[in-house]
């Protein structure tokens, strides 16, 4: 019983802490203008792909390949990050996300923000005129249309392309690097991060069959499920998790210090 007074102690601790820096912040604290208010996007264009894989390496979610037609859209060029959040979170009232409290403004400022479940997400999304991707457009949107397995192509990852297996052990200064970082890494439309960094919410429901009864244009995913879909691998992460056409599951609810998310458009 002991034990758990000072574990709820300690919870109690932390969630204090982060509401009171968000009562700062709300109290028109400076922030950082390292990353631009409203992210630049990239269009999409309206077109084909090839969605999913085939072979040995394919988990049985990510068969059979299938075309899939998109109308145009736009994608944010980068992942969300903490200034931008900050800033979200000043002009509403949602509760800080997961690990707020070590955020230091100054310094990761351009770091993606992690801690947010699938709500916090699409409500940024809404509150910019925006919405989460699809999980068709995130993918076309990392791997264009000639198959890639990664968004800078078939090479193998590598530490100069994306930000992966870093191990467990998060900071936001150590593990995470700033959204508009690995030139080289960039998808065939210019986005940054479409592998590794953190896991990208999308909008869709997960289904582990989904792919055979996809529709051929413009696929929403499921009406629903019990899990949301993210893309695109983590700070933590090993290569395998870093494909294109990789897919991953959690409830919405979940705020852990491996995910977060980029807005698109229609």
């Amino acid at each position: 019983m002991a034990f758990l007074s000072i574990l709820l102690l300690l919870d109690a601790t932390t969630v204090h802490l982060a509401q009171a820096q968000l009562e700062l912040l709300r109290k028109n604290r400076p922030i950082e203008k390292a990353v631009p208010a409203e992210t630049p996007m990239a269009e999409i264009p309206a077109g084909e792909f090839a969605m999913g894989s085939d072979g040995v390496r394919a988990l049985e979610d990510e068969r059979p390949v299938h075309r899939v037609w998109l109308d145009r859209f736009s994608m944010d060029l980068h992942e969300v990050a903490t200034a931008q959040y900050a800033e979200f979170l000043t002009a509403t009232q949602r509760s800080a996300p997961w690990q707020w409290n070590s955020v230091d403004l100054s310094q990761p400022h351009d770091r993606p923000v992690i801690g947010v479940d699938w709500s916090d997400a699409d409500a940024y999304c809404r509150l910019k005129g925006k919405r989460l991707p699809t999980e068709a457009e995130w993918e076309k949107s990392a791997r264009g249309t000639d198959g890639r397995l990664y968004p800078w192509g078939n090479q193998f990852p590598r530490n100069d392309l994306a930000n992966f297996a870093l191990g467990a052990r998060f900071s936001y200064s150590q593990v995470l690097m700033p959204v508009q970082s690995y030139e080289q890494g960039k998808s065939p439309y210019g986005l940054y991060h479409m592998a590794g960094n953190v896991w990208e919410w999308v909008q869709d429901w997960y289904a582990t069959n989904y792919y055979e009864a996809s529709p051929e244009r413009n696929p929403q995913g499921p009406e629903e499920g019990q899990f949301k879909v993210l893309r695109g691998g983590s700070w933590s992460d090993l290569p395998k998790y870093l494909l294109t056409y990789g897919r991953f599951k959690l409830p919405p609810e979940t705020r852990n210090s491996y995910t977060g998310f980029r807005c698109a458009k229609s």
